[in-house]
């Protein structure tokens, strides 16, 4: 029987580093090479700056199409990679292993002037490729330029320290003392600051955009994290800067990691957008889920919205609910530990005193507390409240689920942080209409504009209306209240799974 060899690309078989620093499959790099304009390839004066090399996948797919596009304009081929190689494509690797990698990638030697270089004119081994050990620079604590802990990075010189280059300088035209066409890479995400939670790291893949704008290239082009979108750490400045740009023309979202990198599930999914230092107007946004595409040209933000609204279908529906001008529960949700206890807090009785007589909902078990316990709040102990755990089930696969199931939490009980307060109310028949209101698909798509991550926050439900709420509450009674169309419910549907 007649066979056939196949030989995989490598770099479509590496394991990422971790979900901070990951490798870019050569699929989704040719999909962001797509996004810019076929002329260039046969340009022999455009330039291509990755500024985060990892393997260097990025310059070599665009170093295959230049051998192509510039084919005519010179003919022989060592001609032609010397050209390519030397003039038009440039690397900063964001660690010595990587530099080593991106160099064997691109020059096929990890030493770009040895003998087995594809690359015939370069008098040292970095070639355009470069790295070099920074070290951060440290102020209070912290270092000014990333925000790394000195306790967590203060390290001796056998260790990494992470104080990538580009975002460690004042002036980045410095680097290579020239101007980039085109600006590309896939940067690094997050740095861990010690606590353990992905919620908790440091993100840095904003400072790597706004650094690579202060080069003014024609195109910038970059794959990060989609929670920019609406939430983040440390995120409000640049979402307001994003979301106000005119120059990105495209937007391509992936609510799904997995959708673009296998393996990988970075709450949030993904998205890699494409800035034209020429263009100005509105954005062509591409939604990738379930590997089907839904495309608009659209404005990143929706009326006096500040948040990005992902999904194009979306879109008419949030126009629907905000044009009726109603209060929303953002007003109403509490804020993170909402009777002053942490989620391990301890100081509780497993079972009820004459003391301790205040039932208190924590994680897994009941408790008891008394009210000198209570730091926050008091005044809703006496209360009805309905509570959902601050922290959502499941990953990213859709249709999400958005929030666990709710709790009435009758009068004479608390709760730990665990828990957020969703609104207090008077009787025991309005606790169970507003658990209605929250089981129903409507409530939580409402939340699913706002929430890319698995921590809920009070500002996830500031698109969800309030409801009168002596009576209860059912996903049809509030589809035709909207004036929902067929094709809007149905993306509802598909976007959330049924609560029980």
């Amino acid at each position: 029987m007649l066979t056939t060899n196949y030989n995989p690309d490598v770099l479509s078989c590496l394991a990422n580093l971790s979900n901070d620093e990951v490798f870019t499959p050569p699929t989704v790099v040719n999909q962001m090479l797509d996004t810019l304009p076929s002329e260039l390839w046969s340009n022999p004066q455009v330039t291509f700056l990755d500024p985060v090399c990892k393997t260097g996948i990025f310059l070599r797919e665009i170093a295959k199409r230049l051998m192509v596009g510039l084919k005519d304009k010179i003919p022989d081929v060592q001609e032609r990679a010397n050209h390519i190689f030397t003039k038009q494509l440039y690397g900063i690797a964001i660690t010595e292993i990587t530099s080593l990698l991106s160099r064997r990638s691109l020059y096929c030697s990890k030493k770009a002037n040895s003998q087995y270089s594809i690359c015939t004119e370069f008098n040292d081994e970095q070639g355009n490729i470069i790295y070099q050990r920074i070290k951060h620079t440290w102020k209070d604590g912290k270092c000014i330029y990333c925000s790394a802990s000195q306790n967590e990075y203060d390290r001796g010189d056998e260790f990494e320290t992470y104080a990538y280059q580009l975002i460690h300088i004042n002036n980045p035209e410095k680097i290579f003392n020239m101007r980039f066409d085109v600006i590309i890479g896939n940067p690094p995400y997050q740095l861990e600051d010690g606590g353990g939670r992905e919620s908790a790291a440091i993100p840095l893949y904003h400072l790597f955009v706004q650094q690579s704008k202060k080069l003014n290239p024609r195109y910038l082009t970059m794959i990060i994290p989609a929670r920019w979108y609406s939430a983040g750490r440390g995120l409000d400045n640049f979402r307001n800067e994003m979301l106000h740009d005119n120059h990105i023309c495209e937007i391509h979202d992936f609510p799904e990691t997995k959708d673009c990198f296998p393996g990988l599930n970075i709450r949030g999914g993904v998205c890699y957008f494409l800035w034209n230092r020429e263009y100005y107007g509105k954005c062509k946004v591409v939604n990738n889920l379930k590997k089907e595409q839904d495309v608009s040209i659209r404005p990143l933000l929706e009326g006096h919205n500040s948040i990005f609204i992902r999904y194009n279908k979306a879109v008419s529906i949030f126009h629907k609910v905000i044009n009726y001008k109603e209060e929303t529960f953002d007003n109403y949700v509490s804020s993170s530990k909402p009777f002053g206890m942490r989620s391990n807090f301890s100081a509780f009785k497993e079972k009820k005193t004459p003391m301790c007589n205040i039932k208190l909902y924590r994680f897994g078990t009941l408790g008891y507390v008394n009210e000198e316990q209570v730091l926050n709040n008091q005044h809703l102990i006496t209360r009805f409240k309905v509570l959902v755990s601050k922290a959502s089930p499941g990953g990213d696969e859709y249709p999400h689920s958005i929030v666990s199931q709710p709790i009435i939490s009758e009068p004479n009980s608390v709760c730990t942080e665990t828990y957020l307060v969703i609104k207090d109310v008077d009787t025991l028949e309005q606790s169970k209409n507003l658990v209605s209101y929250i089981k129903t698909r409507f409530f939580r798509f409402m939340m699913s504009l706002v929430k890319n991550n698995q921590n809920i926050s009070k500002a996830c439900y500031q698109f969800v209306p309030l409801q009168d709420f002596s009576e209860s509450w059912t996903d049809e009674k509030l589809y035709k209240k909207y004036g929902l169309t067929e094709d809007e419910i149905a993306f509802i549907e598909s976007m959330i799974r049924p609560m029980e």
